[in-house]
């Protein structure tokens, strides 16, 4: 398992902040399926290997300070959600500001994303869904509520990830921003293996506050 910064020393320094010294940006990082039921080195037969270490690092040499782990075994999506929003309660009532929290997750990783954004129910909240949202989950996992500013990316060529224009019409939360890419690299579900500058630029962008993105 790796935590890139435990909730216990995150209050310990403000100079990482991601943009301002004084206002400290945190990511949350869920990774995809893939990663979470293999060994971090080993690769996936079309895709590679997921590149976990260097999309954190990513995150992290544009100054915001990472949150994150390598799930193993097959976790229930609703109830790792429960304990991401018990650490950002942690972080909120040490005083972070919600605007400066983002929770970005890829596949899988998205898909608990958007627990945590029903749960938390805090509309000042950022949340970045990458490849994970299809149209049948209106139906099968009805229970979601998008709640927070939320940009969704997803990948032309990749049948796990289209808009989810409709969720957002079935949430009942305040959604102050919301944005969607879709992208056209042409690597199906394997652009999210890899720390690219097409989903990684306008992540950070919205981790800064950045909203406006074209």
């Amino acid at each position: 398992m790796k935590i890139s910064l435990l909730i216990g020393v995150l209050f310990c320094s403000t100079i990482f902040a991601c943009g301002n010294e004084n206002d400290d940006r945190f990511i949350f990082f869920l990774h995809n399926r893939f990663l979470e039921e293999h060994h971090l080195n080993e690769p996936h037969p079309e895709f590679g290997r997921t590149e976990y270490n260097e999309i954190i690092d990513e995150f992290e040499k544009n100054g915001c300070k990472v949150i994150s782990e390598k799930r193993n075994g097959k976790v229930n999506a609703r109830a790792y959600a429960i304990g991401i929003v018990t650490q950002i309660d942690s972080l909120i009532n040490n005083g972070i500001k919600p605007k400066n929290i983002t929770v970005v997750g890829t596949s899988k990783g998205g898909y608990i994303a958007q627990y945590v954004s029903t749960l938390a129910n805090n509309p000042n909240l950022n949340f970045v869904f990458i490849a994970s949202f299809r149209n049948s989950d209106i139906e099968n996992i009805p229970d979601i509520n998008y709640c927070g500013n939320i940009l969704t990316i997803y990948e032309k060529s990749d049948p796990f990830g289209v808009s989810a224009l409709e969720r957002k019409k079935t949430s009942t939360c305040e959604i102050k921003h919301f944005k969607e890419i879709e992208l056209n690299t042409g690597m199906g579900h394997g652009f999210l293996f890899k720390p690219l500058k097409e989903w990684i630029k306008p992540t950070l962008k919205w981790a800064n506050g950045n909203y406006n993105l074209k």
